[in-house]
């Protein structure tokens, strides 16, 4: 049962195969016997009066495609009247009070949450390493990272503990851990998906999107999940379409661009010919590829590295012991109150980007480093914007490699050139997706798409006509 897609399932409910009630049940067990460590909070008996609710409207005749459908909702979204954390031990005893729009879109659409998924301590992180609920483990390989910083979710869903996720992508957080584990992830255009109740950590560049078995099922996601939402400023005010009504549009006379950059000295060999194995089967249908070149996507990683701390310094400046969240034992006065609240609470990789962000903004320093960073970051966007001028889309590799051991990369620059590929269409706002396209030593390797602005329905289209012909999205982790 839990091989099945969203629509497969929605096609079992409608065919009374089975009920949500027993679906529900298959997941909860298996998560309660995986190791994985891919859930912070199980809700098991929300989840059984949530399916249970379903399975009457699914009786009534009033169910839509997701009714009774269960999924591992990102610990970053606020959820009324269950622990919300953000993997930090800043907010290890935060009960919202309230529901972030996605958790009310989904809520809305009758889904079954079956609990909270780990990921990196406020989604800072490649690895899924840095979360105060211990690492998420690779269902393919129990020594490799999943990827960060929604690992968690893109673990239960490689690992058949969840039909979907949600995920949340600020360098490539969504992308990253879906290649690495064998998914389907998709970051919509920013401003497609509320971020009302998402706690922030980079406001300019996070973004909620659907992590899915196959490309089809984002698309159902999204169709839930996307849409202006008053109460987020950054929101677009977008008509939404429906993404499954392009899905099986023809490719012939797609344009791909593939950027130079991409494809140099750091990429491995294995996962370079995975990826153009894939884009060689985009030819066989009828696309056209070209070379283009991403002049400025050097220098991604210091402009998101600039941009992203600075926001997040400002963002988690709340996080203070005062108004909510973890508060030291007997401070002495007001500024060990302070000090000793946000050290104690607060991880390495946290207190590090806060670091940063403190001291880039700073006086005397704001235009040598973060008004540089913004400026660079509109060069970043002018080279997509002169790209979409000669190519549909632009594929290339999700990471420069698979998935590496569990504490193998102890330094945090290393560490941050796994997004190497994937921050350039954060910084410029643009959507993009991984699409499973092969394996290499028995990892798999994600292929990625990046769209124009508002092209989600044309990279979903894209990517089902590849499922279509390709069968990696199919493959599962072998169990014991």
């Amino acid at each position: 049962m839990h091989k099945k897609t969203i629509a497969e399932l929605a096609q079992g409910l409608k065919d009374k195969e089975f009920s949500s009630v027993e679906i529900t049940q298959h997941y909860l067990d298996r998560i309660k016997r995986s190791d994985l460590n891919a859930f912070i909070t199980v809700t098991d008996e929300l989840a059984m009066s949530q399916a249970q609710a379903a399975d009457e409207k699914i009786a009534a005749g009033s169910a839509n495609i997701l009714t009774g459908i269960p999924y591992a909702h990102k610990d970053i979204f606020c959820t009324q009247g269950v622990k919300t954390s953000a993997g930090s031990k800043m907010l290890d005893n935060f009960i919202s009070p309230y529901d972030a729009t996605v958790s009310h879109q989904l809520n809305q659409a009758d889904t079954v949450m079956l609990g909270k998924a780990n990921m990196d301590e406020f989604a800072m992180g490649s690895s899924n390493e840095n979360s105060f609920y211990g690492a998420v483990k690779n269902p393919w390989n129990a020594d490799k990272i999943p990827g960060g910083s929604s690992g968690g979710s893109a673990a239960a869903v490689a690992g058949g503990l969840s039909c979907f996720a949600t995920g949340t992508d600020t360098g490539g957080s969504i992308r990253q851990p879906a290649s690495l584990c064998g998914i389907t992830g998709l970051k919509p255009t920013y401003g497609r998906v509320s971020r009302y109740g998402m706690i922030a950590y980079a406001s300019s560049l996070d973004q909620a999107g659907p992590m899915t078995k196959t490309a089809q099922d984002a698309a159902i996601v999204l169709n839930v999940m996307a849409g202006f939402d008053e109460k987020d400023s950054t929101s677009a005010e977008q008509a939404v379409p429906d993404y499954t009504a392009n899905l099986n549009d023809s490719i012939k006379g797609l344009t791909i661009g593939l950027p130079k950059e991409f494809f140099s000295e750091g990429l491995d060999d294995e996962v370079a010919t995975q990826v153009m194995n894939a884009v060689k089967e985009f030819e066989a249908m009828g696309a056209i590829v070209k070379e283009i070149s991403l002049p400025n996507s050097a220098y991604a990683i210091p402009t998101y590295y600039i941009v992203a701390p600075c926001e997040c310094s400002s963002n988690l400046s709340r996080l203070d012991g005062v108004r909510y969240g973890y508060r030291c034992d007997n401070p002495k006065n007001l500024e060990d109150l302070y000090l000793r609240s946000r050290s104690e609470a607060f991880g390495a990789e946290v207190k590090r980007r806060i670091m940063i962000g403190a001291y880039a903004l700073s006086a005397g320093y704001y235009d040598a480093y973060y008004l540089k960073a913004q400026k660079t970051r509109h060069l970043i966007s002018e080279d997509f914007k002169k790209a979409f001028g000669e190519v549909d889309v632009i594929m290339g590799p999700v990471s420069p490699t698979t998935a590496f051991d569990l504490g193998s990369v102890k330094d945090p620059v290393s560490m941050y050139l796994a997004d190497i590929y994937t921050l350039s269409a954060n910084l410029a706002g643009l959507p993009g997706m991984s699409i499973p396209a092969g394996f290499s030593d028995k990892l798999p390797v994600g292929l990625q798409l990046i769209g124009n602005y508002w092209s989600e329905s044309k990279l979903l289209n894209i990517a089902h006509q590849f499922q279509q012909q390709t069968d990696w999205h199919q493959q599962m982790p072998q169990e014991d």
